[in-house]
């Protein structure tokens, strides 16, 4: 396939498969935030949401048409009339809406999910794309499990697609099972062989369960794909998808091998790559490509000797290109408010007025508390303070007994819908005491399956960040906090997975509606 500098769609579903990652849901205040981040970064197609599966996706899917005016908006449906229906209502004030409806084609899902044998696919696949088609001018039909699908079956799917007038046709790698080179065949077969490819654009969607998400999406684009599906930090179902960061890198710093382009404004991914995990209390692991804290950093003697004499000896892509800038401000309990927010502008935070006056004010505090003031815990205080705005369970205040000597317990008082409950309770430890004395004024069923501590920063005042995960019923959600107290932070962790855990029951995905 010849490159010829090919413009690559740049098709986000952050906010649909994204928010499909246990514990990930976001509000619709939470949504729009991000789309409005996307729509800054010039992405392509932003699928909103899969409007049936919740009251909640749906609004997310129409309000996001109305406010975001650049960017295409995409809201996802199965191969099913109430589905297809539904995503069109959604998107009705959507500028360019796009409808994407799928359908499983592979062997083991056509028998144990669907119950469907292939010309009852085949009948689908038809019904859906055209009913869409009826909707909406721009269709994308995918299917699902493509990689495990029998190559002939799956290009009679694809020809069905386009013959009821399909735009694009997205090639899943949905359970990430795939290599660079049996995915770089799957596409070029498809292109190849079907005498109507030309009229369409096929797609790339990778997930990472074998950690080739990125590699399998630029072998679909270089086998002839012009659309790549990711998500910002590469957050998605189990391993979760291609990240959108990494793939627009690479093509922009190996232009020279990956002679594509794209029209994603890269000096933003920091700021996204933060608004998304301060969303979705999902940290970025610290050695993650591009966003990750260490990308940029270097400690071995060698390397910062590298460094010092020219920043090409470690470094192929400057921290400039993706939103990072040197660091030019001291802060310190001396810092003021303007500095502050330029400081926070600086890590990729826009903040609010009241989200910077109520940021601040946790600065000014752990300024008293502490030396030297870095980085990393502005990021975790501004990254708390995102993360317990608008919610209904707030910590008032906190007392710990602990030690060899009597019981531990614990004090408490919280905000709850806006009225206070104090409590006191025991426990097997301060930690112990503290979540129950949570769940005794926040009674619920949820299973503790993680309780994990870290040091933002060094030293013994360094700023503790907690992360807790709860499970109930199915649902699991991921709660953070930071204080330089352990317990405080403790507090935050449990009341912020607990009002994720609200927001997951209200989650109410129907049966699998087939035509």
């Amino acid at each position: 396939m010849t490159n010829n500098n090919r413009n690559i769609k740049i098709f986000d579903t952050t906010l649909r498969d994204g928010e499909q990652s246990p514990g990930a849901s976001m509000s619709l205040r939470e949504k729009i935030q991000i789309a409005e981040i996307f729509d800054q970064m010039n992405i392509d197609i932003i699928e909103a949401g899969f409007p049936i599966a919740s009251n909640g996706d749906f609004e997310s899917v129409k309000e996001v048409s109305k406010i975001i005016k650049n960017v295409q908006v995409c809201g996802l449906a199965r191969a099913g009339e109430k589905d297809i229906d539904r995503a069109a209502e959604a998107l009705k004030n959507a500028k360019n809406p796009r409808i994407h409806t799928f359908i499983a084609t592979s062997p083991v899902h056509m028998k144990y999910k669907l119950q469907m044998n292939e010309e009852e696919v085949l009948d689908a696949v038809n019904f859906s794309v055209s009913r869409a088609r009826n909707l909406v001018d721009d269709v994308q039909w995918s299917a699902e499990d493509a990689t495990r699908t029998e190559s002939d079956f799956l290009h009679k799917c694809v020809d069905v697609a386009i013959s009821a007038g399909a735009t694009t046709i997205n090639i899943p790698d949905t359970v990430g099972y795939a290599t660079p080179d049996e995915y770089y065949e799957i596409i070029s077969s498809l292109i190849d062989n079907i005498p109507s490819s030309d009229k369409v654009t096929f797609s790339t969607h990778c997930h990472n369960d074998l950690g080739l998400a990125v590699a399998n999406s630029l072998s679909g684009i270089r086998a002839g794909a012009g659309q790549v599906e990711c998500t910002m930090n590469g957050i998605g179902e189990r391993a979760g998808n291609a990240a959108l960061e990494e793939i627009v890198m690479s093509m922009k710093v190996r232009n020279d091998v990956l002679n594509y382009n794209s029209n994603v404004d890269t000096k933003l991914f920091t700021r996204a790559s933060r608004l998304v995990s301060s969303v979705t209390s999902f940290p970025v692991q610290y050695n993650k490509a591009i966003v990750g804290k260490n990308a940029f950093a270097h400690e071995a003697g060698i390397h910062q000797d590298g460094m010092l004499k020219h920043n090409e000896t470690y470094e192929i892509m400057t921290p400039e290109s993706v939103g990072l800038s040197e660091s030019t401000l001291v802060m310190g309990k001396h810092s003021g408010k303007h500095a502050f927010k330029e400081k926070a502008k600086e890590l990729g935070y826009v903040l609010a007025d009241n989200q910077l006056k109520d940021a601040f004010y946790r600065f000014k505090e752990l300024a008293d508390k502490k030396k030297e003031i870095f980085d990393d815990d502005i990021v975790a205080i501004i990254d708390d303070e995102f993360s317990s705005r608008n919610e209904q369970i707030k910590l008032v205040s906190l007392m710990i007994q602990a030690g060899t000597e009597g019981p531990q317990f614990a004090e408490l008082a919280m905000e709850v819908n806006g009225k206070i409950y104090k409590t006191k309770s025991d426990g097997d430890g301060p930690v112990d005491a503290l979540f129950n004395a949570i769940s005794e004024i926040v009674p619920h069923e949820s299973e503790l399956q993680l309780y994990q501590v870290h040091a933002v920063t060094e030293g013994t005042d360094a700023q503790a960040e907690v992360s807790v995960r709860l499970h109930e019923s199915g649902k699991t959600v991921i709660g953070r906090g930071a204080d330089t107290d352990t317990l405080v932070a403790s507090a935050r962790a449990y009341i912020s997975a607990l009002n994720r855990l609200m927001i997951k029951r209200k989650k109410n995905i129907p049966e699998e509606i087939t035509n």
